[in-house]
């Protein structure tokens, strides 16, 4: 059930205003000609020198013949992106976002010594700065411009990993094109997301951006928001961007979950784990991958001509281009793996990034590196080509001003329906991880709640990380959702306790007494939005102590506490937190977070989502996954000491809550999973069933899940690995079998030549809820 949205919502100040950003951005105006426009002699000029290229040339053509015209700086200029010095930014999400020179870039876009722009927005700011390039230089090619929309331009939906816990593909492809609908308006060509590293270690900060832990689910939800970002129509439509999956590759296995670490795995991790979302992600029509940071089994991924070359193109047969990271091929000479700046420039080339990322290594070094033999003329065509082909099939050489009206933009940004996807995304995104004695769904009316914690009635972290254009006037607190929601607001009783990391003076005192007043408390508590994210990797993914020592004050009031919690990885639960008889994780789900809690906590909607993430008993758990390897010897869950075994002396080889949990508001129960056959023909199938019943009074979606073990293989597998997922509508009252095919194909690995393979065999299949739970049967594989 979906809820009109609310006026209901609080503001605050941001880091930078809009007001003081719009103050700098007139004062880049006022440099009027400095920047904008040329001098009437500079124009005749360009205009008397232009070639003119044959009539009636396709794309393909006229690419081979603006090849043909350029000289060697103006094509080091096809492969030169930098910052948008221009146009609106609003947050800093780079260590150099603030360094750019307007007069600089407009001299280099009228020399023809830029090819793409990035993370600035605005269509009539937009317009102007491509008439630059397109008016004013001497082949007239326009610009690219991209930006970093990884979950909403000014519609800010859900974190990408809150989302993934809706299992939901068409829910992730409708918000990655609202959120490209966006940017396509607002002058915006190219999104730098999808983020489509599987996250196996919760220290890494940027857990946040992706889909989780597991496989399966990470390439389904690759595939729909690939989908969602360029659109069903072509790129060529105006309203489509460019999607561009990252990080290629590996980048998300960081040793010790430290950011831009070093990585070290096997080829078949490689393939088995990081690589098969790349392959969706190519296979659903990405035109575009960015090249990752960190270096892989000793070698830099934005100089690794095998995983760029021969890996990206040969094997997955990528015809896009390869855009580095931000410096990630001058990061080269840090690695230890390049001289200098002209060596970093040769090597990254070489391996296969064409475009580089405000380092400007390529348009100093490849003129004289191609001069002097070192990188061959036809791969310095082979990049541009990659990019004009790309520029293309945007439609840029036909309408190079495409998403830059500014009245569509304003009706189109922040609109009414983007808001109200946004509050279902929030609430179909919620997890429900306990709930002792039915303590939810709370009372609209006729229950006095006290609301206690730093994000109880917090703006500031209801956008989570990377939101860059957010509109900060439509940010809805956990406070105004909830009195939104309560037929008399005055039942809430609203304290914070506490500072995020830090204590507040006289705040527990506060929150007990606001406790000792209420009939229940919701305790909000968790990361603020600066905890995850880039260069945020934690050594320690516990609550900070001073709120858990606020959890433990209002726990001893005795009252009912819901937990309810903020994060974007999965945390270590402990103390009065676990302990708390209901627990809701509710990460960072944007621009209507407050109405999107309301609606799971009031019982509008059952909560329906389901954890992309194991949530680990302790911290040093990690890296902790639902699919790790038996070992020979493992470990009995149900001892609380086992010596000899593969496990730790302080809690057993499991998740707290596992991979795929979350409970709704009915009673469910599975019957023993059934097969159509043990056995299992070699180009055959098999059809395994179950029986769910909802014995509640409410109706419910529950997500039913298809886990296999391979008994034997030549090499050794996972425990579990997820085969398939359906979420299925149950009534209240309601029996609903749900039935799955299995085909071989679901069954294989990644065998020893690195090559997708199966034995004949026997193998354990569950449905069940979750990982973790459930009786598996049993069929075999024969040839």
């Amino acid at each position: 059930m979906m809820i009109a949205t609310t006026a209901a919502m609080t503001y605050s100040s941001p880091l930078m205003s809009r007001r003081s950003a719009m103050s700098k951005l007139a004062s880049l105006a006022a440099l009027g000609a400095g920047l904008f426009s040329v001098p009437k002699a500079a124009k005749a000029q360009n205009a008397a020198g232009r070639p003119v290229a044959p009539e009636g040339m396709d794309h393909a053509a006229r690419i081979e013949w603006l090849i043909g015209q350029m000289t060697v700086v103006e094509k080091a200029g096809q492969l030169n992106l930098l910052n948008d010095p221009f146009r609106f930014r609003p947050q800093s999400v780079n260590p150099t976002d603030g360094d750019g020179d307007p007069a600089r870039t407009s001299r280099m876009i009228r020399a023809g010594e830029l090819g793409a722009l990035f993370n600035g927005v605005g269509a009539e700011a937009g317009r102007r700065i491509q008439r630059m390039a397109v008016e004013e230089t001497r082949l007239g090619i326009p610009l690219l411009f991209a930006a970093d929309i990884i979950h909403g331009l000014y519609t800010i939906f859900p974190v990408p990993l809150a989302e993934a816990a809706a299992f939901d593909a068409d829910l992730a492809r409708r918000t990655a094109r609202a959120a490209a609908l966006e940017g396509a308006v607002s002058g915006i060509h190219q999104n730098y997301a999808p983020m489509i590293d599987v996250a196996r270690d919760q220290r890494w900060g940027r857990v946040v951006e992706g889909a989780g832990e597991d496989v399966l689910l990470n390439q389904i939800l690759a595939e729909a928001r690939v989908r969602g970002i360029q659109g069903d129509h072509g790129l060529n439509h105006p309203d489509a961007l460019v999607a561009t999956p990252k990080h290629f590759i590996a980048y998300s296995a960081a040793q010790g979950g430290m950011d831009y670490n070093t990585t070290d795995m096997s080829e078949a991790t490689l393939r088995g784990t990081f690589l098969p979302p790349f392959q969706t992600a190519v296979d659903a029509g990405a035109m575009s991958v960015m090249s990752a940071f960190n270096d892989l089994n000793g070698v830099p991924t934005s100089g690794n001509h095998r995983m760029l070359t021969d890996v990206l193109r040969g094997e997955l047969d990528f015809a896009g281009f390869v855009v580095s990271d931000y410096t990630s091929e001058q990061e080269l000479i840090a690695h230890g793996f390049a001289e200098d700046g002209r060596d970093a420039a040769r090597i990254a080339i070489l391996a296969g990034v064409d475009m580089s990322m405000v380092s400007g290594l390529y348009l100093q070094h490849l003129p004289d590196l191609v001069e002097k033999g070192e990188v061959p003329m036809s791969r310095l065509d082979e990049a541009v080509r990659r990019v004009l082909t790309v520029k293309a099939a945007l439609g840029l050489f036909d309408d190079p001003y495409r998403g830059m009206d500014p009245v569509r933009e304003k009706a189109v940004c922040g609109s009414r329906e983007h808001y109200l996807l946004a509050r279902e995304a929030g609430a179909k995104s919620i997890v429900l991880l306990k709930n002792d004695g039915d303590i939810l769904p709370l009372k609209p009316s006729g229950q006095k709640i006290a609301l206690i914690g730093p994000f109880a009635d917090d703006v500031d972290n209801v956008f989570g990380p990377w939101t860059i254009w957010g509109d900060e006037k439509h940010r809805v607190s956990l406070e105004a959702g909830f009195r939104a929601a309560m037929a008399d607001p005055q039942n809430l009783i609203v304290t914070k306790g506490s500072d995020i990391e830090a204590p507040l003076s006289g705040g527990i005192e506060a929150a007990v007494q606001a406790a000792e007043r209420a009939d229940v408390v919701v305790l909000a508590v968790g990361e603020g939005f600066r905890m995850s994210g880039e260069a945020q990797s934690r050594t320690d993914i516990r609550l900070p102590d001073p709120q858990l020592a606020l959890a433990e004050a209002v726990m001893a009031t005795g009252k009912p506490v819901v937990v309810l919690l903020r994060n974007g990885r999965a945390m270590e639960l402990s103390g009065a937190v676990k302990a708390a008889p209901a627990i809701v994780v509710s990460w960072f789900l944007g621009s209507e977070m407050g109405n999107s809690v309301a609606d799971v906590l009031f019982g509008a909607q059952s909560p329906s989502g389901r954890l992309p993430v194991s949530f680990p008993h302790k911290s040093g758990q990690q890296p902790f996954t639902y699919d790790h390897k038996t070992t020979g010897r493992p470990a009995d869950p149900n001892k609380a000491v086992e010596e000899y075994t593969a496990r730790y002396r302080e809690t057993t080889n499991t998740a707290l809550y596992a991979f795929g949990h979350g409970l709704t508001y009915g009673r469910i129960a599975y019957s023993p999973p059934t097969l159509s056959s043990d056995a299992m023909a070699w180009d055959g199938e098999i059809t395994a069933s179950v029986a769910v019943t909802n014995s509640g009074a409410v109706d419910v979606v529950e997500t039913v899940q298809l886990y296999i073990r391979d008994r034997v293989a030549s090499l050794t597998q996972p425990g579990q690995r997820l085969r398939d997922f359906r979420k299925v509508a149950i009534k209240a009252g309601e029996t609903v079998t749900v039935s799955f095919v299995l085909k071989r194909a679901q069954l294989e690995f990644i065998g020893r030549d690195a090559t997708m393979t199966v034995e004949p065999g026997a193998f354990d299949l569950w449905l069940a809820p979750s990982a973790q739970v459930g009786a598996p049967v049993r069929f075999t594989l024969a040839r």
